[in-house]
């Protein structure tokens, strides 16, 4: 042990600094070519789940930002999100809402149709557990943002109020950041 109790464990006593959140994250992505179709590089996060430290530290970082911390409801998008969310959701004290591809819930529910960088899609919320509640969304990846920008119109027609929306990674170069309007982005990893 040394001096105030650190040990070697904590790189306290090292010469290197010890990695940022970002560098973490980046160090737990897998590139995965040509997924779900050619010409797309897929960032899968299944490294980044996989590890506690990271995946925690991640969480962590989004729970202290008072758009989190203050909202009613933590909102995932289908699939990966709902993972981030409802992890979010347990550190903040807020409840989860899915919001799932269509034909998923069951009815009512308000929709939305919206193009992706490979196609087109829909996505679904319940009727009813919206409405004048605070949210806070969150994904794993913002890419071109049509998926972030339908469901931000989404949670709006369903009557909740967006605090702030959370990433764990940005891929900056396709300026998805451009069509989330006005929310508040947090992206721990930008790309």
């Amino acid at each position: 042990m040394t001096e105030a109790g650190l040990g070697p464990e904590t790189g306290l006593d090292s010469e290197e600094p010890e990695p940022s959140l970002a560098e973490l994250i980046a160090s737990r992505l897998r590139d995965v070519v040509d997924f779900p179709k050619p010409g797309v590089l897929f960032k899968d996060i299944a490294p980044l789940l996989a590890d506690a430290a990271v995946f925690n530290a991640s969480i962590d970082a989004l729970a202290e930002l008072p758009a989190a911390y203050e909202a009613d409801l933590i909102a995932g998008v289908e699939a990966r999100g709902f993972v981030v969310a409802a992890a979010l959701a347990r550190a903040v004290d807020a409840g989860v809402v899915p919001v799932r591809k269509a034909g998923k819930l069951p009815p009512p529910v308000v929709s939305a149709s919206y193009e992706l960088e490979y196609g087109s899609a829909e996505i679904e919320v319940p009727v009813g557990l919206l409405e004048g509640k605070s949210v806070y969304l969150v994904d794993d990846v913002l890419a071109t943002g049509g998926t972030l920008a339908a469901t931000i119109g989404l949670l709006g027609a369903a009557g909740a109020t967006i605090t702030g929306i959370g990433v764990l990674v940005e891929l900056s170069f396709l300026n998805g950041r451009e069509r989330l309007g006005s929310a508040e982005l947090t992206s721990l990893l930008v790309l």
